[in-house]
Formats: structure tokens, sequence, C-alpha cells
């Protein structure tokens, strides 16, 4: 199964480093995914937050002892909050050696259900039509949709999905990079109005955070 998990106040070298991996090998772990707001990303590149304090580290684990791996990633953090997930890739991410930076802006989505939609009418829309109006209207190489399905502790906040998008390196400086629009300022206007409507139809245009990240990934199986 795969956890995400979010860690507040956490030292990105201490997650990066041979130990973490160590330690969640012996907790059953098959992979890990480090999603980290680190030096490569400037600090004009978008971030939208709505937890109570900004967030920093996504870690995502692959394994099947989900109270093991929160208990080993309680060390790295001052706060940690986690979510088992459904995990769909409707556009799948390139692969990359263990450890190195993939070449891009890894945005994490934190979506929240609004109280006024039925789950199922919002599922719907956010895995059926957002999904196409969202890999039509931006410049993105990888889209992965995590479904929330458990919280892994008592105090984890609500949260519905999470998503990883990928948008190349260019975008981190350049909108039309980010929306795939070739400099070409009507076709930008298009694409925004499109996945704005789309996004303002799921509700996803409030009680968002967005975090902009590095991604970094390990097979831990060998």
């Amino acid at each position: 199964m795969k956890l995400v998990l979010a860690l507040w106040d956490a030292d990105h070298q201490q997650l990066l480093g041979e130990d973490l991996r160590i330690t969640l090998r012996q907790a059953g772990a098959t992979r890990l995914q480090l999603n980290l707001d680190d030096d490569h990303i400037p600090d004009e590149v978008l971030r939208l937050e709505h937890f109570d304090e900004p967030l920093t580290s996504v870690v995502s684990v692959w394994a099947d002892r989900p109270v093991d791996v929160v208990a080993a990633l309680r060390p790295y953090a001052a706060r940690i909050a986690g979510w088992q997930v459904e995990e769909r890739q409707p556009l799948v991410p390139p692969d990359v050696a263990d450890g190195a930076r993939l070449d891009g802006l890894a945005q994490v989505a934190f979506l929240r259900k609004p109280a006024e939609l039925e789950y199922a009418d919002w599922q719907t829309h956010w895995q059926g039509p957002h999904t196409q109006v969202a890999m039509d209207t931006q410049a993105t190489f990888g889209y992965v949709q995590n479904r929330v399905t458990d919280r892994l502790t008592d105090d984890t906040p609500a949260v519905d999905a999470i998503v990883e998008e990928l948008f190349p390196a260019e975008a981190m400086h350049d909108i039309h990079a980010y929306y795939g629009s070739n400099g070409d300022n009507n076709e930008l206007d298009r694409r925004l109005m499109l996945l704005m409507e789309s996004v303002a139809r799921m509700g996803a245009d409030h009680d968002l955070d967005v975090v902009a990240t590095s991604h970094y990934a390990w097979d831990l199986s060998g």
C-alpha cells in the first residue's frame, strides 16, 4: 500500500540520508519518495497554505505496516501527519536513478472536498473531466492522483486527495512554460480559464495546500 506523510520542521539532509532508508527497510518499506521544498526551488514559485503551519516535506512510502512507518519517521520531524492512499497515474512519471533529483518542478497539492458536494460527485469530476482538463492545459510530464482512504494518526488533518504534478524546470520561472502556451498570451488565458473553471467545480479554488518541491525516490526492495 502507499502512504503519504506530511512532516513539519524536518531536516532535509537527514531525510535524504541513508539512516532513514535503513529504518524504513526494517519497517518493511519497498519504495521511498521525498518531495522537498529545498534550495532548488526559488522563493517566487507558487505555494498555497491551508494547514496551520507551512509544509516543506512530503514523504511517500510503499509498505504494508503503516504503524511502523509512522514510528520510523517520527524522529525526523517536530510534527507528522499521514494518509493511506489509493494511487492512480493518469500521466506516468519518468523513472529516475535512486537518490537523483528529478529534473523539474514537482508540485504537491492537498485537496479537500467542499461540504456542499457529495463525495461521489466530487470524485467523479476530479478523476474524470478534471483529469483531462489538467493535462490539456498544463505542461505536465507526470501526474499522480492519490485518493485518501484512511488517516494514519488520530491528529492527522482531514484531506481527501493528494496530487503530484511534474512540470519542466523552466516552469519555475516562466508562466508560459508552466501552462505550455508557447509564449501566446491568448492561449495562456484560454488555458487558465478552462483550468480554473474545472478547479472551481470541485472546490479546489479554496482550502488548498500547494507545496513546490524537488522529487527524489529510492527502490528499497533490494
